[in-house]
């Protein structure tokens, strides 16, 4: 589907065949001597057929067309190695650029990522099989690209746009959004979605992302923007009520975590197993193995933010990272 949102700012809705997230939206940016296209879809045939369709229809000349990743996360940018052509330019935040210029190992059993889930009560007979049907991994291009950074503030300027990027992290650590104040737009790739809720996940005790993407919240939530430009699914309308809904939707899980783990202790995949998810499955084995390692992730995400605020107590025995708490308290 090919959509003008405004003159000369198209959307291309991607297919990701099998993904709860059913689709990514591609925008395209047109101007006599330049295109941009911001975040593609997967490197997989579906998403490339319907990406270059898209473009077909808008007229768009590869030869003269750059290219931005709002982050790191395959979806976003798996096709930006297969379509960009010798000379033309590829951008992502600086932060996210730099950890895939240095070998990004984060889809191995042994890296660090997975050391974690193991210590998280992820089990071991499912850990190799999880990385082995990775997005990431299995549709990864054999292309390198090497990224232009993009920082804080820097401009990006195409026809009669001239939008600002702003580091929003979170949904990874260098998440970028991009704001058109004249025009009151804001592209947000995964940091505000409309009809699900951005994935936070957390890999480490050295980091707290959940509070990384509320304090990126926090930081756009009074922007002037009369429309969204989400990653996924619906465009946004209501930027500011939606911002608030996802706000008080981080307050609710980790007040659900607090009441799984009441007098309770457990790893993060126990809790995880016994909280509410919108995933149609008879039973928590039951659900597709990806999306036990997506939940798992999240999960660790609320528990380490509860920690860092002396909401749930920490142990660890076994080599495994145990939560609880006696619930007298709640965010």
């Amino acid at each position: 589907m090919v959509e003008e949102i405004y003159p000369s700012l198209f959307r291309i809705v991607v297919p990701l065949p099998n993904s709860p997230l059913k689709e990514v939206n591609s925008y395209v940016l047109t101007a006599r001597d330049r295109n941009l296209i911001i975040d593609t879809g997967m490197n997989r045939p579906e998403c490339r057929e319907a990406l270059v369709a898209g473009l077909d229809d808008i007229g768009i000349d590869l030869e003269k067309t750059d290219f931005i990743a709002t982050h790191l996360h395959h979806d976003h940018h798996g096709l930006i190695p297969e379509m960009i052509h010798e000379g033309r330019k590829a951008y992502m935040g600086a932060v996210d650029a730099a950890a895939l210029s240095g070998g990004f190992r984060g889809w191995e059993k042994g890296s660090p990522m997975g050391s974690y889930l193991e210590r998280s009560g992820f089990p071991a007979e499912d850990l190799e099989r999880s990385f082995e049907n990775h997005p990431a991994r299995m549709f990864r291009s054999t292309k390198q690209v090497d990224y232009l950074p993009l920082y804080e503030g820097d401009v990006i300027e195409i026809g009669d746009y001239r939008f600002e990027t702003i580091d929003t992290p979170g949904h990874s650590f260098g998440h970028i959004s991009f704001y058109e104040p004249r025009k009151k737009i804001f592209i947000a790739g995964d940091h505000v979605l409309g009809d699900i809720t951005p994935n936070i996940q957390a890999w480490s005790d050295d980091h707290d992302p959940l509070e990384q993407f509320l304090a990126s919240l926090r930081k756009i939530q009074d922007l002037e923007v009369e429309l969204c430009l989400p990653g996924h699914r619906s465009l946004v309308e209501d930027f500011r009520g939606r911002v608030e809904e996802l706000q008080e939707h981080h307050v609710d899980r980790g007040n659900e975590a607090i009441e799984v783990l009441r007098n309770d202790e457990m790893h993060a995949y126990d809790t995880a197993s016994q909280m509410s998810w919108r995933i149609r499955a008879p039973s928590w084995e039951e659900f597709p193995i990806m999306q036990r390692w997506f939940a798992t992730g999240e999960t660790i995400a609320h528990l380490r933010y509860l920690e860092e605020r002396q909401l749930v107590d920490r142990n660890e025995v076994g080599g495994r990272i145990l939560y609880r708490t006696d619930g007298s308290r709640s965010l």
